[in-house]
């Protein structure tokens, strides 16, 4: 996996916390193929369904960026959850990323926070996210947060559906 490099560029005076909008897609998408390098993944959104999920006739995400002005910084995407044995709606806060040199300076508390504010206004009573395993970095970040670790116990099951 690839390190955050030791640079840090200075942050920008205002840094705008806001939905997303069309003209951020290739910002975005970029973002997104970032975020799944960083994991050692490699990335098949494409703005096209970027733009599909977003703003098309049935939205299934939202997001959230951090917009310094010159530029997107960061971004987090927020997917409904729902616990039907207890009626509780609930989000989760399926991407949460910074871009190399943006880092260490208080944008995804920001992010975070603004996640946290969209939850609530749509009726939620939980924010979740998750961490791989081993990323000690960001289950530190998330305690210091406020989030509660939920070990995950039993299995997921996927069915291709195409």
């Amino acid at each position: 996996m690839p390190e955050d490099t030791e640079i840090s560029l200075l942050r920008p005076a205002v840094v705008n916390i806001r939905v997303a909008k069309p003209r951020d897609l290739p910002d975005l998408n970029a973002m997104i193929a970032a975020l799944a390098a960083h994991h050692g993944d490699a990335s098949a959104m494409t703005p096209e369904a970027l733009e599909r999920d977003l703003f098309g006739p049935m939205p299934w995400i939202q997001a959230l960026v951090a917009d310094g002005g010159d530029g997107l910084m960061g971004y987090a995407i927020l997917v409904p959850l729902y616990r039907a044995q207890e009626g509780k709606r609930g989000m989760d806060l399926h991407h949460l990323f910074v871009r190399d040199g943006h880092r260490g300076h208080g944008i995804g508390q920001h992010l975070v926070n603004r996640a946290r504010d969209c939850a609530r206004a749509q009726g939620c009573d939980f924010l979740s996210v998750s961490a791989a395993t081993g990323n000690f970095a960001a289950h530190r970040f998330y305690e210091q947060m406020d989030f509660i670790a939920r070990p995950v116990t039993g299995m997921r099951f996927l069915q291709p559906l195409a």
